[in-house]
């Protein structure tokens, strides 16, 4: 069995970035799927009650996030780097191109094309997210969507006018990965034909070279009972407790009852034996 585990499910767009970046560094790991709507009893066990995709388990620490889980490969695996051409501005792309592009993507595939959806998923999402979910809104929205994607599409694309390979040169990165899921998700529910992908036909051909990235050779399915286990050599952290995670990054925060809490600039982590649990600042 491989070290790296990805639990998430095959039409998640966030996932897809991360399958990537697996390729990217050639990295074998192990595939276990997720219910794509709650409940979801191994996941939320395993993640101390997370319930978003995709997660990343390596041994006993669980790396909940796609941010996350592309900071952690890029530090356990360097070369090949998600950075190729430094960090800030591919950061900074990353960022502005999830923020901006997933949700119009999202809301264009649940207004045209709700039959593709499991039994119960718009309910499950209105109730996670707190807010209504209208059908009939959201397909009065789209050309507004569209609007909004053909505006981004379009600087992507001419950041890819001067003839190079990928979006900050000649090798992919992270930047590639966050911009290309977003376009990788519409063209699986609608074609390379359908608005607004139809208008690009650079970017079209900028993403057929991001789904071109080898993929990992091994793709195997473990128990769900092995799945939280501690790894062979533990750090010990600042309160005595073990843990593989590397504390001398975090500050920490407390330790009480066996649960030790840490943070950085950019993750939270939770550990109580066996387990530790990595987030984003703001989860």
């Amino acid at each position: 069995m491989t070290d790296i585990i990805l639990h998430h499910y095959e039409t998640s767009p966030y996932s897809e970035k991360v399958r990537i970046g697996l390729g990217l560094k050639g990295l074998a790991w192990a595939s276990v799927e997720i219910p794509v709507i709650m409940p979801k009893p191994h996941l939320t066990a395993l993640t101390g009650g997370y319930r978003k995709t995709p997660v990343l388990q390596i041994g006993a620490d669980i790396y909940c996030d796609s941010q996350l889980i592309m900071r952690e490969l890029e530090r356990r695996h360097p070369s090949p780097s998600f950075y190729p051409a430094g960090r800030g501005t591919a950061d900074a792309l990353a960022w502005w191109a999830e923020k901006t592009m997933f949700s119009p993507a999202v809301g264009i595939k649940f207004a045209k094309r709700p039959d593709l959806l499991p039994e119960g998923f718009l309910e499950d999402r209105a109730k996670f997210s707190a807010r209504n979910i209208d059908p009939v809104a959201m397909t009065a929205a789209v050309p507004y969507l569209l609007d909004q994607l053909r505006a981004h599409f379009d600087w992507l694309d001419q950041m890819l006018a001067d003839g190079r390979s990928f979006l900050q040169g000649s090798a992919a990165g992270l930047a590639d990965l966050a911009a290309y899921h977003p376009v990788w998700f519409l063209k699986q529910n609608f074609g390379s034909g359908a608005a607004p992908l139809d208008g690009f036909p650079r970017l079209l051909t900028w993403a057929e070279r991001v789904a071109d990235i080898v993929r990992p050779l091994t793709r195997e399915t473990p128990s769900a009972g092995n799945l939280a286990r501690q790894l062979p050599s533990l750090q010990t952290t600042p309160d005595g407790i073990q843990s593989s995670v590397n504390w001398s990054l975090r500050a920490p925060m407390r330790s009480s009852s066996g649960v030790a809490i840490a943070k950085s600039a950019t993750s939270v982590c939770i550990f109580r034996a066996p387990v530790s649990w990595l987030h984003p600042p703001n989860w």
